[in-house]
């Protein structure tokens, strides 16, 4: 059984999702948002670095999967979010966790079928896919949407590889 962390970074909120997949079973172990107070940015990507690494240490994930930056309303936007992201993804490096990175197109399109989806359908086929009783909060379902699309792509990895050569590469830190 293999534990995956999704995270869809963000500078007020971050969300994140966890699942467990074995074989092609998914089920749902956590969803939630960091949110993050109006203080200096310095300040909130403590909290998101803190967050993310007491959700590791409950949690235990084998693997990450990170929502990529994609170019906001603005280049501040941009930055912003991208130094959300590198606050995430140090707090699972310093845990010695993989982590792999998927735009929100693959994403979209791993778990709805298109990569033009919108937040609505994300949310219904997470709900559908994890058995959920009602559909995750915008930023928890993307995150759980970024787990699935890992758990996809690791999936077919695995179909592609021989499994010794995989396993080593993943040990290594490397997919791909």
């Amino acid at each position: 059984m293999t534990v995956i962390l999704g995270i869809d970074p963000g500078s007020r909120k971050t969300g994140f999702g966890v699942i467990s997949v074995n074989g092609s079973r998914h089920q749902y172990i956590a969803s939630g948002v960091i949110r993050l107070p109006l203080i200096a940015l310095a300040d909130r990507l403590k909290i998101i670095f803190d967050s993310v690494s007491e959700i590791i240490d409950l949690h235990r994930p084998n693997e990450v999967a990170v929502e990529e930056v994609f170019m906001a309303k603005s280049a501040g936007s941009a930055l912003k979010l991208g130094q959300a992201r590198g606050a995430a993804i140090v707090a699972c490096v310093n845990r010695q966790v993989i982590v792999a990175e998927y735009t929100a197109r693959q994403i979209k399109q791993s778990v709805v079928g298109t990569g033009a989806a919108q937040k609505e359908q994300v949310q219904h086929m997470v709900m559908t896919l994890l058995k959920l009783p009602a559909a995750p909060q915008e930023d928890a379902a993307d995150a759980l949407a970024a787990a699935l699309c890992h758990a996809h792509a690791r999936q077919g990895l695995l179909g592609m590889a021989m499994p010794g050569q995989l396993r080593g590469r993943m040990k290594r830190g490397r997919l791909g």
